[in-house]
């Protein structure tokens, strides 16, 4: 049986899954149909078991089946963007199962990557202090913020595996030109290179709830969503009702261009992000500066 050799290690909120997809799209590239099958960030047969990995990826066995429909394809991958947040863990798992796997991460502005982190949360209705509150009482705690601090995961990874192993693009330079990227991203990972993805489709566009109010009934378990739900489940099928629900958190969206983060927590995030940035910037020998402007 064939396994992985690259893994998408991170990060989340850097368009990870639209990368997944375009990685999937090409002949000579094989991505578990799984993303996110999170296997290397834990130890999970140890874990009890109303805490293991939700999407039922627990041994080594269940990742190997992931693979069990290779073919001819060159590459073989996975996307698992906590791996570089969860690096203790994980660093070690994938040197012990795939020692040689080449190791991509796509790392975006930390301050963005935080808000739209923040944003995802107030969509998905996931309790969550407000972002100001956080910044201001528990930066250091909050995993929202925590996340974008890349430095110690990357140097981490660069001391448990060759620098030849490790590929890391930045998320503004994807947004800009994400034909180009895919096809420095093909030719590291040693495919035709000339193939071209379909970059016209973008797999999560950040929007943000008109009414939050609406939201949380539309998203949270509550008596009233039950009710409806046990009401319609006679007459219409599962996946009409899902598609009804996402229709009516759509209708109940707006971009998130209308939620601009405010200057004052820009000012905090940036320094709390300042020196972490400036070590990353000399780790990765790559300019960041305008991750520190205003």
């Amino acid at each position: 049986m064939r396994l992985p050799n690259f893994l998408i290690i991170g990060i989340q909120k850097a368009g990870t899954t639209s990368i997944y997809n375009y990685l999937q799209e090409h002949p000579q590239i094989y991505m578990s149909p799984v993303k996110e099958t999170n296997f290397f960030e834990k130890n999970w047969e140890s874990l009890p078991v109303e805490e293991r990995n939700k999407k039922g990826i627990i041994t080594f066995d269940d990742y190997c089946q992931l693979f069990t429909d290779v073919q001819d394809e060159i590459a073989i991958g996975e996307a698992s963007p906590n791996y570089l947040f969860h690096y203790q863990s994980s660093a070690p798992k994938i040197k012990q199962y795939l020692p040689n796997a080449k190791l991509i991460a796509i790392l975006r502005n930390p301050v963005e990557r935080a808000y739209s982190d923040y944003l995802m949360h107030i969509r998905d209705a996931i309790g969550s202090r407000p972002l100001s509150e956080q910044i201001k009482y528990s930066a250091h705690k909050s995993f929202i913020i925590r996340k974008g601090f890349y430095y110690e995961p990357l140097k981490f990874y660069y001391d448990q595996f060759s620098p030849e192993q490790i590929k890391v693009f930045l998320y503004e330079d994807f947004c800009k030109q994400p034909q180009e990227i895919m096809q420095e991203m093909y030719r590291y990972l040693d495919v035709d290179d000339t193939f071209c993805p379909d970059v016209s489709k973008k797999a999560q566009v950040a929007k943000v709830p008109k009414n939050q109010t609406i939201n949380n009934l539309l998203q949270r378990q509550n008596p009233l969503r039950t009710l409806v739900a046990n009401s319609l489940k006679i007459i219409v099928p599962l996946e009409t009702r899902q598609k009804l629900r996402d229709s009516l958190v759509n209708f109940n969206s707006v971009d998130k261009k209308q939620a601009p983060l405010s200057e004052e927590d820009r000012k905090q995030l940036i320094k709390i992000y300042q020196e972490d940035i400036l070590k990353l910037q000399d780790l990765l020998q790559k300019d960041l500066s305008m991750w520190l402007a205003l």
